[in-house]
């Protein structure tokens, strides 16, 4: 029989997330602290609503960009809180979840041989989809002492006439670093220059603890370049819900609503009619989460502080990175040991990069008793690491 399987695909290894979490399920009095899920219930009165789409018999297809009433409202929010205009019946359209945006907007720009730039550490799924998509993927390796920021050097060192591509992954996971109005403006100065366009994954965009959130796409010159991806799993604790969505120029919109009607239709109804309540009410909740993330990343810094781990301060989403170089073991090593021994699940940095070496990723998108446990046990590990136990 002949090989059934395409060598695209078998050649792109299982994301390094998952191996640590098969193994704590069946771990009894295991604690994880590496799924990026909030711990929060989905805000009542969007479940209300979604409970509500289905009494009323709201169990059809929606058009395949999405209800009119929920890009109406996208676009109402981007303005909002970005100042940033966009067309609802042109320019936005609903996914599911940020990850297909990711996936058929790389499908929409790439030919064969275009290099995609993806600075890492960062989310597992960029390099896969830019390899299902025919592209090159060009790796930029941020490091801490730049505070896992893109800069313009390192940019600058990757761009051949073949990129197309930067992806911009930022609040970032893993490391949770932000870049600000004046970092961004640095970098946007190259994009225009060098005839870039940007893939800006801004999923975590509500979750920054040191000022607002700003987007790339808001630039001049800079919406006809930038496919802004965000959604609601991380602000509004609608991860199940799986509803994205993608805001970008006309003639690149086209193209990805092209491959969504063939491959998923549209995104789920009763999700699309939550979403609308999200953000017409949501604000409150949203801040409310913000707030108890912001004091959970306040007490994991304080952790690591006592037991001598260094940690570069995240200001967004809800990871820390810490460095566990110091102990002279692959983050692998020290992740399995912590998960054998102190029954504790975390990410082994380089799940997300081969430059995750030496890091960690704890999620603190967990309740503080979780937390507080799991740190304890974690402080422990280190202090036997340490010889003083």
């Amino acid at each position: 029989m002949r090989n059934p399987l395409s060598d695209r695909i078998t050649g792109i290894p299982s994301s390094g997330i998952r191996k640590f979490f098969d193994i704590v399920s069946e771990m009894k009095d295991a604690i994880s602290l590496g799924v990026g899920e909030p711990d929060f219930n989905t805000p009542w009165h969007i479940r209300e609503e979604g409970i509500y789409s289905l009494e009323k018999g709201r169990t059809f297809y929606t058009s395949n960009a999405g209800l009119k009433e929920l890009k109406v409202e996208i676009c109402n929010y981007l303005n909002r809180r970005f100042e940033i205009i966009y067309d609802a019946d042109h320019e936005v359209m609903v996914t599911v979840g940020g990850s297909e945006a990711i996936d058929i907007a790389l499908r929409a720009m790439l030919d064969p041989g275009d290099e995609v730039l993806i600075p890492q550490p960062s989310y597992v799924s960029y390099v896969p989809c830019t390899i299902l998509a025919n592209g090159t993927p060009v790796i930029i390796e941020l490091e801490a002492k730049d505070e896992f920021k893109l800069t313009p050097e390192k940019l600058l060192e990757k761009i051949t006439d073949k990129t197309k591509v930067l992806i911009l992954p930022f609040p970032n996971n893993p490391t949770g670093a932000v870049m600000n109005a004046r970092e961004l403006e640095e970098i946007v100065k190259i994009v225009v220059e060098k005839d870039l366009f940007v893939l800006s994954d801004e999923i975590y965009a509500e979750l920054t603890y040191e000022g607002n959130h700003t987007t790339i796409a808001a630039f001049p010159g800079m919406k006809d370049r930038t496919v802004l991806i965000n959604g609601f799993s991380k602000s509004y604790a609608m991860t199940g819900w799986r509803l994205g969505y993608a805001a970008a120029p006309r003639v690149i919109l086209e193209q990805m609503l092209k491959i969504h009607q063939f491959a998923i239709m549209c995104a789920p109804t009763t999700s699309q009619y939550a979403a609308i309540k999200a953000l017409q009410d949501g604000d409150c909740e949203v801040e409310s989460m913000r707030e108890s993330y912001n004091q959970r990343r306040r007490y994991l810094m304080h952790s690591f502080q006592e037991m001598g781990l260094e940690c570069f301060e995240p200001h967004g989403a809800f990871y820390t990175f810490p460095s566990i170089k110091r102990f002279s073991m692959t983050s692998d090593e020290f992740a399995t040991r912590l998960l054998m021994e102190e029954k504790v699940a975390v990410v082994p940095g380089t799940a997300f990069g081969d430059c995750g070496e030496g890091y960690l990723r704890i999620s603190y998108a967990y309740s503080l008793k979780s937390l507080k446990e799991a740190l304890g046990r974690m402080e422990r590990f280190v202090k036997k690491l340490d010889g003083k136990v």
